[in-house]
């Protein structure tokens, strides 16, 4: 039960532990060590049932609050110069357990390479960009995956592409981004709760 900033407590001194405790209400939990990282970045690929991959370009994924707040692409140096590496690891993974489907793999760019944070086997928030922002999105090549029809172009359709959680209230400037030349929104019904992915908007840029 520990995502998007929920279920999960920080600890830096031994003074921090019962109160975290408390707070994810004694319930079974995993310690994860801190980590040194410039960036989080994704990688999102797909897999047929015959082993053919594609993968997209690795978003950088700015959070605020722990729950994803932005995605950009191309992303920073930092990222770039993991993504081979990465790649790869997210590959292997889905080979080894003969995956189909799209599976999304968080990465941290860090002084010692590429360091696996977590993976969704499914679609994921950080590669919703590809609605609009790449030639054949997430969504898309999923269904092809699972049908064994020919996967699709993971390219990009602009040379930038950013896309915007819209958390909580942020919902609500729907009207204002409607106005946005280049903005596609995307809301999802939800009924508005703080910190609630509410839904998304991605820009495209020249």
């Amino acid at each position: 039960m520990g995502y998007d900033g929920k279920g999960q407590m920080r600890i830096t001194s031994p003074a921090d532990i019962a109160v975290a405790w408390d707070a994810i209400g004694r319930r079974p939990a995993i310690l994860e060590g801190f980590v040194t990282f410039s960036h989080e970045f994704s990688i999102l690929l797909a897999r047929r049932g015959d082993g053919q991959m594609v993968s997209y370009p690795p978003p950088w994924n700015e959070h605020k609050d722990g729950v994803l707040a932005r995605s950009t692409l191309p992303a920073p140096a930092e990222v770039a110069a993991h993504w081979g590496e990465a790649a790869a690891l997210a590959g292997r993974i889905a080979d080894q357990l003969n995956y189909v489907g799209v599976l999304a793999c968080e990465f941290f760019a860090s002084a010692d390479g590429p360091v696996f944070n977590e993976m969704a086997p499914r679609v994921h928030n950080s590669g919703h960009w590809t609605i609009e922002g790449a030639v054949c999105s997430q969504f898309e090549n999923h269904i092809r995956a699972i049908c064994g029809l020919p996967l699709g172009d993971t390219g990009l359709t602009a040379p930038t592409v950013a896309m915007e959680n819209l958390i909580g209230h942020d919902a609500d400037r729907w009207a204002e981004i409607l106005a946005e030349p280049g903005a596609h929104l995307h809301l999802y019904g939800k009924e508005t709760r703080p910190g609630r992915k509410m839904g998304h908007v991605t820009r495209l840029g020249r």
